[in-house]
């Protein structure tokens, strides 16, 4: 067991899962909850009996897709739309690539190119309300950890760091300690408090910050797992890491 990233949506969706499997909904209301019909619904919860979370993340996120074009494309294209089109939306730019330049990129294509490169921004994400995340039915299932770092003792002492472990049923406050950094070193010691007074939680919840997933694409060992995230997995705990999907 190791690191899962996942999106809103699949964290979402493996909330209602698990209550879908403790029969704390119906089938009819989970599909409603997911946007999905009943057969979807049967199907993504054999997923879910059979491998947890991770089967219900999308396995191909991080790899490039089949029919993805060569980056010499991209990178013509978008130096193309910067130099005289930069104003023009996605549908509009690729016409005028393709009419005058002989270049044929779809527009969704080119929409995530120029929404990459910062040309564009499409009106639903200036708008863009962020969906909730069910909380979870039970105290210790989950457990949201963070850092923060701020002047917490004003002038009397140096800028510090408080890590905070956050229960997500119940928003209880369950371990909270000053550090000098938010380093791995600082973790393993919440860690170590935390399992001492309330012993082992489900899964941890966190932000994309690196001492707990690799954050070089490029790695060549760990699994993608740090120190920390090979701790939880020997102690057989889930960490769930929230991040954009990439394909």
């Amino acid at each position: 067991m190791g690191i899962v990233l996942m999106s809103k949506r699949e964290l979402n969706r493996l909330d209602v899962l698990a209550r879908l499997d403790s029969d704390r909904l119906t089938v009819l209301a989970a599909a409603g909850l997911m946007n999905v019909t009943p057969r979807q619904t049967y199907r993504l919860l054999s997923r879910y009996r059979e491998g947890g979370a991770s089967a219900i993340a999308n396995q191909r996120r991080g790899r490039p897709s089949n029919n993805r074009l060569s980056d010499e494309v991209r990178d013509h294209a978008i130096t193309l739309v910067r130099q005289r089109y930069p104003d023009f939306g996605p549908t509009f730019a690729a016409e005028k690539l393709e009419e005058r330049h002989d270049l044929k990129v779809s527009r969704e294509t080119l929409r995530n190119w120029m929404r990459q490169a910062g040309i564009w921004v499409s009106r639903a994400e200036r708008k863009r309300i962020q969906q909730p995340r069910y909380r979870r039915e039970h105290v210790g299932e989950l457990i949201q950890i963070d850092g923060s770092e701020h002047r917490w003792f004003e002038g009397r002492a140096a800028p510090c760091t408080l890590l905070v472990f956050v229960d997500d049923a119940t928003s209880r406050l369950m371990e909270l300690r000053f550090v000098a950094s938010e380093s791995t070193f600082a973790y393993f010691e919440a860690l170590k408090a935390y399992l001492g007074r309330h012993g082992k939680p489900v899964a941890f919840y966190s932000d994309k910050h690196s001492i707990f997933r690799v954050s070089n694409e490029n790695a060549v060992s760990g699994n993608g797992m740090t120190q920390f995230g090979r701790a939880l997995s020997e102690l057989n705990i889930e960490i769930l890491c929230e991040g954009p999907v990439v394909r």
